[in-house]
């Protein structure tokens, strides 16, 4: 009985999450490994070890020989008979080997294979872990900088957070908390390497997922995404459920649920918009929150031309055209926008017939677009255009005099 030996293999598994079968593989292929650098060849050797008392045997099969000419392979009669009283000439008798007589090489060299083999398990354990976390955000905690890339530890393996992958103007504090999203993991000698990553939309998609129960079990549903990181993001929502409202289950009570996950993007702004099958309202849902008087989207060429008012136009460009090409981005479509006037005066209304209505046409291409319009408004710094501030108020029929 060798319960110290189960014993270790029990805390091994439970440490290091490694099978005790597989342990006990390892310890074979040890034995195996003594007895040919002992006895330079272990072809006909088999060992056995008994999983639940520990006991273990070294066998080597031999053959029964007058005159043996390989003691490992071979056996004279009058040993056989020792063993096997009724062995004869060419039959196979099973020998034990005593691993005790094995030398101080040959045990050193068991022992590192043993070794190597918890090594290699205990790589593809984590890698096997991780690996099944890819695609999702986990919270890390910052270790320290590695040039311009960070070190984050995830529990038993640490990440990269590579450069290209941080939020320009995010700065972090060693042992600070934070989520991240997993790219990649790699199995490598050394363990498995994980790529990590700040400014992936799915980070952005997971955390709704993780903060908001009815995206989690599926009654609401993130079509689509949008994300210029550190800076805003456009998601569109629709509810499998006609009874749940999916944008208000996004935002929460008092804006609680997208508040929390702001707060763990640093202040990145988030849209939150209905997802509609029809083009032309979807258009107008994502370039919210700007005003559209009319959108005529072509499906095939995927293209859309929007009409917005006058004082709408700013708004609906977005500071530096962040909010038409965030829209674009998010349906898909190529979207040009003009205001009212300027459709006018291009004869749009007439040449869609909707003159005294309203439908589109564009100049502007908000995918593309990396300046000024001419004749553009002045935009806020903060890039936040609130919709009942900064404009011309509509004409009013009555005035204080008059009050």
């Amino acid at each position: 009985m060798n319960k110290e030996l189960i014993e270790a293999l029990d805390i091994l598994e439970k440490e290091k999450n490694i099978s005790k079968e597989t342990l006990l593989e390892a310890i074979e292929n040890s034995l195996l490994t003594a007895c040919k650098n002992h006895f330079g060849k272990a072809d006909n050797v088999k060992v056995t070890i008994n999983a639940v008392t520990g006991d273990f045997s070294v066998i080597a099969e031999k053959e029964v020989v007058e005159q043996p000419e390989d003691d490992m392979l071979q056996i004279s009669l009058e040993k056989a008979r020792e063993i096997a009283p009724n062995c004869g000439l060419g039959d196979i008798v099973q020998v034990p080997i005593k691993s005790k007589e094995f030398g101080r090489i040959a045990t050193q060299n068991a022992k590192n294979v043993i070794l190597q083999k918890i090594r290699e398990e205990e790589r593809k354990v984590l890698y096997n872990e991780y690996y099944s976390m890819e695609k999702d955000v986990v919270t890390g905690i910052v270790q320290r900088y590695l040039g311009r890339n960070i070190s984050i530890n995830l529990g038993k393996v640490d990440a990269i957070l590579n450069e290209s992958e941080q939020v320009k103007g995010e700065v972090f504090k060693p042992t600070e908390r934070i989520k991240v999203y997993i790219l990649e993991v790699k199995d490598t000698p050394k363990g498995p390497r994980i790529s990590v990553s700040r400014t992936h939309p799915d980070l952005v998609k997971r955390l709704f997922e993780s903060e908001v129960a009815e995206v989690r079990d599926g009654t609401v549903e993130i079509r689509a995404i949008a994300r210029e990181a550190g800076s805003r993001t456009k998601i569109a929502v629709s509810s499998n459920d006609p009874n749940v409202d999916p944008v208000g289950a996004c935002v929460g009570l008092n804006g609680a649920r997208v508040n929390s996950i702001v707060n763990e993007l640093r202040g990145e702004k988030i849209d939150i918009i209905n997802w509609d099958d029809n083009p032309a309202y979807l258009i107008e849902n994502a370039l919210s929150p700007s005003k559209v008087i009319c959108v005529v989207a072509d499906e095939d060429e995927k293209e859309a031309q929007v009409i917005v008012p006058d004082y709408q136009l700013s708004l609906a460009i977005g500071k530096e055209g962040q909010n038409a090409r965030l829209a674009a981005r998010l349906t898909g479509y190529k979207i040009d926008i003009k205001s009212e006037t300027q459709a006018r005066e291009m004869g749009l209304f007439e040449e869609l017939g909707l003159d005294g209505q309203y439908e589109m046409d564009g100049s502007f291409d908000g995918a593309d677009y990396d300046g000024p319009i001419s004749g553009e408004e002045p935009y806020p710094e903060d890039g936040d255009y609130p919709e009942d501030e900064g404009y011309p108020e509509e004409p009013s029929d009555s005035s204080e005099e008059d009050q």
